[in-house]
């Protein structure tokens, strides 16, 4: 019996999972341009890096680029499964959703 995907509540507020998206396609990301990308500003943003962090799912690290120094966010293994196994669930249900209705 294979496992039963997982609806994770830190990922899916609205925010945290565009991060999450934005992150399974790269390796790192800027918090510049995630924050661009979603829509918000430098506080939101960190407010919802700080759960994913805290999760286990993101981890940060500072290195200058330009004079200035950045942030860069990555998903780890960890956030990675989850972030996987929290759309595996979002298609179940929608599946569900579409032979139920």
């Amino acid at each position: 019996m294979s496992a039963v995907p997982v609806f994770d509540p830190v990922i899916h507020a609205p925010g945290r999972l565009q991060i999450c998206a934005i992150l399974s396609g790269v390796d790192d990301a800027e918090f510049g341009l995630i924050r661009d990308r979603i829509g918000v500003s430098d506080s939101v943003l960190s407010k919802h890096l700080k759960q994913l962090e805290e999760a286990g799912y993101v981890a940060l690290t500072k290195a200058p680029l330009e004079g200035r120094q950045r942030t860069w966010i990555g998903l780890t293994g960890a956030g990675r499964r989850a972030f996987a196994a929290h759309v595996a669930e979002l298609q179940r249900l929608a599946g569900v959703a579409a032979v139920g209705g």
